[in-house]
């Protein structure tokens, strides 16, 4: 998984209307990057709502908060529309998992003794120099939008 000082991998997801992202685009401006399991789940619906909470706060930074799972994008749209939610959601679905790959969010997980390979929960808050300022490699989701923003505030 990346690391703080690393660098923004270059990737390209979908977003929920289609459209690419390339991550690389947001250099020069601060950028919140997080990983969540599955789309419409309990902890992936709290996680992606209170981060729309908080949208504006992060817009008043001038930081873009990108929300990547390995759901298709049509799943994503219908996700977003269902929650009213603000933040970019982006698919990592094709190419299958390179974003994953890229930060290190793909890993083994256990659930009743079987093993499974699945997105961990994890945040990536890159400076504006595209270096990851802060790194939350086991996101527990209640209160977790506000730990970044008040990290994101510390970038200055």
């Amino acid at each position: 998984m990346l690391t703080t000082g690393d660098s923004l991998p270059e990737v390209t997801l979908t977003g929920a209307d289609g459209a690419p992202i390339a991550l690389a685009d947001h250099r020069g401006k601060p950028l919140v990057v997080y990983f969540y399991p599955k789309a419409d789940t309990p902890g992936c619906t709290n996680e992606a709502l209170d981060f729309s909470a908080l949208q504006g706060d992060f817009d008043a930074l001038g930081i873009r908060v990108v929300g990547i799972s390995k759901d298709r994008p049509a799943k994503l749209a219908k996700f977003a529309a269902k929650y009213d939610l603000s933040v970019l959601l982006a698919s990592d679905a094709e190419p299958e998992g390179a974003a994953c790959e890229a930060f290190g969010t793909w890993v083994e997980k256990k659930l009743y003794g079987r093993a499974y390979m699945g997105i961990a929960r994890a945040t990536f808050l890159f400076d504006a120099a595209g270096k990851a300022a802060r790194v939350w490699p086991a996101v527990k989701v209640k209160g977790h939008a506000a730990e970044v923003l008040e990290a994101a505030r510390t970038l200055g």
